[in-house]
Formats: structure tokens, C-alpha cells, sequence
């Protein structure tokens, strides 16, 4: 059978929270089948579990939050999307904080930290969620309409439309596609960072929110141009980025989906609310496993041969 996945080691890094600029210790420890991503708020007496689920999200204003009574754990996304890319079905993670740290802005360091950790495969079958109608979610009308749908696909794959508005963002590419069955979630994924704007910082620290931004973990824009001495790594950074956060937005479903994802001007607010849409109708979902990894979707079994 296609089995789950867990990691063989414990592994653990340190870093600062994106939004509360607060240094945070994160671990990530082995987890038995059918546990799914379970996050641990060891800094609070007693410790506060926080599964990732669509339902558990509380807030998405700029990260995806999770929310247990006065628990939170924010800016889930990056580390879900590499556990999404890295076929991790199972982990526990530790926070010494109310958020995974930010690292480089992107997921590499948490791809990084789960190959080092070693991929371990579970005596139970992998479980996917296949689409199978159409679900689609947005806001607005005409040219600032903001959309995410999601169809029946054999595989997995993502397309992304951005609209920004910006001299340095409107000079590199505003659409991207993704399929997994020919491409590589470390490779041309992980790696693109999150951005954010200057003339916005003092409004969003007001709010709470990216105090610990810096050029470190983050592409930063002033009015015209990239402010980061090194430039962007991919040409199409800004709209991979947003198809990376939407991987991992939509793996808080809790399973992988076998389904097409193309979204224009989405965020973590339309995703969450994509997800959910797409639980509460049945009829549109069936839980499938398969009898070997040769009889799943290529999409589901390059990044673990390459690991």
C-alpha cells in the first residue's frame, strides 16, 4: 500500500515570529498514523494541542492562525506548505511561541530541517482527498474580484493570477502554474519568499502584525524597486510565493488533495474560506488510498523519491 509518512528524528531550530517579532523554538517530533499535524504550545501550563484543520483557522490577516480558546499559533502556512510538498502526513510540533518562526521568509529551512530529520513511512495507507465537482469561492466584482477554485484533476496542480500594481512586481511574471507530476515543490517552490511593502510597515506593526520583518526573512518593496542588495531567486518570486501559501492553506484540509487549484488575487482569508466550502459539501469530496505508491498520482511520489 501507499503508506503515511512521518520523520525518523526529532529535529529543532530557532528563529523570530514574522508578526510578533518574539524568538520562537520550534521542534519537530515523529508522530504515530492517523495523527495528522498536531501543534504544541509548550510555553503555556498545562501545554495547549492545536490540530491543523481548516476549522481550527481564527484569523487570516497575513498568515493563517490557529486558535484553541485564548491558544493561537500563527503564520502556519510555510511550515504546512513543506509538509504538504515533503508528503509528511504525521507530526507533532513544538512552539515555544504563539508563532512558527519566519526563518527566511520562505520554506526552505522547514524542507531542509525534514530531510535532515530523515522521511519515515507508517504501517498504514496514505489517505487523499480527490475532488470531485467543482468548488469555487470570491469576493468582490469586476476588475477587483479575488477568486480560488478547486476542480477534478488527476494529480495536484496550482495556478496563480496576481494583480499588484507595482513597478517591480508588474516587471516579473504575474501568473504561474504548477504541476506536481513535472514539477518540483523544493526546487521551484519552496525557496520564493514572502514580500512585503514599506509604506505599509507602520500601519501593520500599529496592528500587531510584522514586527519581525526584515530584509533577513523577507522580499521588502519601497514605492519602485526590490530593496534586498541580492535581488529575487525565481523571476516569478512574488506569484510563486502565493501558490506556496496556498499549499499550505489548503493541507490544513488534513489530507493531500488530488485536485486543480487556480485562484487570481486569493489570500489566506479566501483559501481558508476555499477549504472549508469545500468540507461542508460532500458530494464535491471522497477519501480514496491506493494499493501501491506506483498505482497513486505521479504528482504524490516525485518529491519523496528525490528526498
Amino acid at each position: 500500500m501507499f503508506r503515511q509518512r512521518t520523520i525518523k528524528n526529532i529535529v529543532r531550530t530557532t528563529g523570530v515570529g514574522l508578526h510578533s517579532g518574539r524568538r520562537v523554538e520550534l521542534t519537530l517530533r515523529p508522530a504515530e498514523a492517523n495523527t495528522g499535524i498536531v501543534f504544541h504550545r509548550v510555553d503555556l501550563d498545562p501545554v495547549v494541542d492545536l490540530p491543523a484543520s481548516a476549522d481550527g483557522v481564527r484569523d487570516t490577516r497575513l498568515a493563517s492562525v490557529l486558535q484553541v480558546g485564548s491558544a493561537r499559533v500563527s503564520t502556519v502556512e510555510h511550515l504546512m506548505s513543506a509538509l504538504a510538498g515533503m508528503g509528511i502526513d504525521n507530526l507533532h510540533v513544538d512552539l515555544s511561541a504563539e508563532e512558527v518562526p519566519i526563518m527566511d521568509g520562505s520554506a526552505a529551512t522547514f524542507v531542509y530541517l525534514l530531510r535532515s530529520a530523515g522521511l519515515q513511512e507508517l504501517n498504514a495507507p496514505k489517505q487523499f482527498l480527490r475532488v470531485l465537482k467543482p468548488v469555487e469561492v470570491c469576493e468582490g466584482e469586476g476588475p477587483s474580484r479575488k477568486w480560488a477554485r478547486l476542480e477534478p484533476y488527476e494529480g495536484f496542480a496550482l495556478s496563480f493570477a496576481i494583480d499588484f500594481k507595482h513597478p517591480a512586481i508588474d516587471s516579473t511574471a504575474d501568473f504561474a502554474e504548477i504541476d506536481f507530476a513535472k514539477h518540483s515543490y523544493a526546487k521551484e517552490i519552496a525557496r520564493a519568499r514572502t514580500f512585503g511593502f514599506v509604506n505599509e510597515v507602520e500601519a501593520l506593526r500599529a496592528m500587531g502584525l510584522a514586527r519581525g520583518g526584515s530584509l533577513e526573512n523577507a522580499i521588502v518593496l519601497d514605492e519602485y524597486r526590490v530593496l534586498n542588495q541580492d535581488g529575487l531567486r525565481y523571476d516569478d518570486e512574488f506569484v510563486k510565493h502565493k501558490i506556496l501559501d496556498a499549499i499550505g492553506d489548503l493541507y490544513l484540509i488534513g489530507k493531500p488533495l488530488i485536485a486543480r487549484y487556480s485562484a487570481s488575487k486569493s489570500g489566506h482569508a479566501i483559501n481558508n474560506q476555499l477549504a472549508r466550502a469545500l468540507l461542508s459539501q460532500q458530494d464535491c469530496w471522497e477519501l480514496v488510498t491506493f494499493e501501491s505508491a506506483e498505482k497513486a498520482p505521479v504528482a504524490f511520489r516525485r518529491e519523496w523519491q528525490l528526498a
